[in-house]
Formats: structure tokens, sequence, C-alpha cells
């Protein structure tokens, strides 16, 4: 089997996205990765607590690789850090680096791009979905989520701290993609058919920075 690591960015297009893999006969995922702000130590994007993602590795069963990140970040940092990360995975002769993309075009391009060079190739497990059916299949396949940041020029911030249901895609803004993919909002997985357990959670304080609302997940005592 191909061996591969996986992009995990905590969130539920993530992890629908490893379950995919899982899945396959052909590949072999033997580590996730991702990238976080070393000032919070917190997921870049979603502000996930680093210890809510270690219990998502745990749960998984998968070593994690960490690319920590300065606050702020230039494009050139980042793409310096991630070099480092490919770097490593070509010595553990690693053949995909996988994304949860659906359908940012750039986004998908950079992706390449940064591994150009090297002898690793990038595969996308959702590129292309309805993003309309993956929601709803997400939901059904029993990944347990909630949000955990909500950019507030795109929604309203009270979406902040909500579970990820039928509810509250039925409640959605025509305007705003039910999978947030063009950056609505972000969210963090408690649950997953993968997962050995439910991670226990309760909801902290939200705050606002930056033009995005924020709500805090702990993981319970």
């Amino acid at each position: 089997m191909k061996k591969v690591w996986f992009s995990w960015s905590s969130g539920k297009d993530s992890a629908f996205a490893l379950y995919e893999l899982l899945k396959r006969k052909d590949l072999e995922v033997t580590a996730l990765f991702t990238s976080m702000t070393e000032t919070f130590n917190r997921v870049s994007m979603h502000s996930t607590r680093e210890e809510l993602l270690d219990e998502q590795a745990r749960q998984i069963d998968l070593p994690i690789h960490k690319v920590k990140l300065p606050y702020p970040c230039t494009n050139a940092i980042y793409t310096e850090q991630m070099q480092r990360l490919i770097t490593q995975a070509e010595k553990e002769k690693i053949d995909y680096m996988a994304f949860g993309d659906l359908f940012l075009a750039d986004i998908k391009k950079y992706r390449i791009t940064l591994l150009e060079g090297s002898s690793i190739k990038a595969i996308f497990p959702l590129w292309k979905r309805d993003t309309t059916q993956l929601a709803q299949q997400i939901i059904k396949e029993n990944f347990k989520t909630i949000i955990t940041c909500v950019n507030e020029k795109k929604l309203d911030p009270s979406y902040s701290g909500r579970k990820y249901t039928s509810e509250y895609l039925a409640s959605l803004p025509s305007e705003v993609d039910p999978c947030g993919e063009n950056g609505e909002f972000h969210s963090y997985v408690y649950a997953a058919p993968m997962y050995k357990e439910e991670i226990k959670i309760e909801i902290g304080e939200s705050i606002t920075r930056d033009g995005c609302r924020y709500t805090d997940i702990k993981l319970r005592r």
C-alpha cells in the first residue's frame, strides 16, 4: 500500500476526508499533520486547543506532526515550515499528502506547488463534492461537530459555539456554503466513526478577534 500523511485541521471536512481514506485498500494513512499558531498554542484558523487536537489523534490512533507558526505569520514563513515537514515525510518514504479541500482551486494549486520538487504527490479525496450533500452526509454518518469560529463579515457571530446539525444547516443564509468552504466558519469534531470513543467537551467563553468570533472548547475533566 502507498503511505499517506493526512492534513488534519480538527474540523468536519478534514475528519470526513480522513474517514474516506481509511476505507481504501490501496492506501495506508500513517500520520496526521497540522499547522498551529505557537503564540496561542492552538490549531490555526480553527482555534482548537492543543490538548483537544492531541485527544483527536489519540482517538484515531495516529501520530500527529505539528507545524508551529508565529502570529502573525507570513506566507514565506508558512512555506518554509511546510517544506521542512515535506522533507521529513520524504525521509519516511511517504508517497502522498492528502487534503480535505472541496472546491477552492487556488488553495489546491498552492498545495500541489508546495510539493513540487519532492517525491510526494497531493491527493484530494473530497474534491468537487457537492457541499450540500456532503454536509448532510457528515451529519448522517454521526460526525459530531461544534462550530469554533465564525467570520463575522460572512455570518452572524451567534453561529459560533453551536452544534453542526440539520437544524444548523437549515438556518444558514443562502449565500453561506453549508460546509463553510469559503471561510464562513470552522469547527471541531468531537465524535466520529473512526474515533475509539466520543471526546467529552465543554463550551467556554466566546471572544472577537481580527473580525472573527471564536468560541473556546475545552476538554471536560
